[in-house]
């Protein structure tokens, strides 16, 4: 397989710049049930290999198994391929929901341990992966600007954080990009977003780019979930919540069927129309679906039909909260 050719999208006012798709690695650590490291590491290759360049893990995926993972797949000449983006903040919290932790001395703790996890010297895009209410942003940020002048991280992120705080640490230290929930399914808090990230000058990280799946058609009920799959405790993949999730979703496969393509391509197609400024980040377990969620870059919408993708699944339509009630306390603080 050989590379693809597509022009770069700058993070922010960063000097990193990547492919206009990037690959998430959640699934390599068992949000959706059983994963193969070696098969994970070809995919990872399989990925830089086709151009992708936008590599997402965190010290909360797997407890550190991820930054392991992604330090064995980018050892030697692959590292030079990669931009690497990894997050600190979610503390595990046995029985519970997962804690939060914005204190300069974690970050910098944190840090470390990531660094040795992966096996490299600097991180190229480091985010605060969860907002922590308790530590003002600008302390956390403070000593995330410290990893900078350190030389062990290239770029700072946000990950879940409202235009407030984005506003106040982007005041702090230049913000490169804001990772979010972001698809034709979430479009509300994604979008309020935007208006802030783009009149800073800061990218958006769309993470589940299809709706963790929903927006491909894979999902028609809910036995078609695996066993220790994740999604089985979502609320978009609930009872009725996944009928009129659906039911939306036939406007997607619609236009897919009229292009030839595949509904997951549109949906990616959609996003990637929104702006330069946005770059997904697909998760997947499989090769071959790297291919195809790459494939979308050759899928032309016109305005009118963007418009009207908008249309049929316009924000706050979804059925369901984007995280089970617990763990949404969490997120756009």
């Amino acid at each position: 397989m050989t590379a693809i050719a597509a022009k770069h999208r700058q993070l922010g006012r960063s000097d990193l710049s990547v492919f206009p798709v990037g690959l998430g690695l959640m699934s390599f650590s068992g949000a959706y049930g059983k994963s193969d490291d070696l098969e994970a590491i070809r995919v990872i290759h399989h990925a830089l290999d086709r151009g992708v360049t936008l590599l997402d893990s965190s010290d909360m995926y797997g407890w550190g198994h991820n930054e392991s993972l992604l330090g064995k797949a980018l050892a030697g000449s692959r590292r030079n391929q990669a931009i690497l983006a990894t997050k600190f903040g979610q503390t595990q919290q046995p029985g519970g929901a997962n804690g939060v932790d914005g204190r300069p001395e974690y970050v910098k703790a944190a840090c470390e341990a990531s660094l040795k996890r992966l096996g490299v010297e600097v991180i190229d895009l480091y985010y605060q992966h969860r907002v922590d209410p308790s530590v003002a942003i600008e302390e956390t940020v403070g000593a995330m600007a410290d990893l900078v002048k350190a030389g062990k991280v290239r770029a700072l992120g946000l990950s879940e954080a409202k235009p407030e705080t984005i506003r106040r640490a982007h005041a702090a230290h230049p913000i490169a990009a804001v990772q979010s929930e972001y698809s034709l399914l979430f479009r509300v808090d994604a979008e309020e977003t935007l208006k802030t990230t783009r009149a800073l000058g800061i990218s958006f990280v769309a993470y589940s780019p299809l709706g963790r799946s929903l927006l491909t058609g894979a999902v028609r009920q809910a036995t078609d979930i695996p066993e220790g799959d994740g999604r089985s405790r979502h609320p978009r993949f609930a009872g009725d919540n996944l009928a009129r999730n659906l039911a939306m979703v036939a406007a997607i496969e619609a236009m897919a069927q009229s292009k030839g393509c595949k509904p997951g391509q549109v949906a990616l197609a959609w996003l990637l129309a929104q702006g330069d400024d946005i770059v997904p980040i697909p998760g997947t377990k499989h090769s071959a679906r790297v291919d195809e969620n790459l494939a979308a870059l050759d899928v032309a919408l016109s305005a009118d039909e963007v418009a009207q993708l908008s249309a049929a699944l316009p924000p706050g339509a979804a059925a369901g909260m984007r995280y089970p009630e617990a763990a949404m306390k969490a997120v756009y603080l």
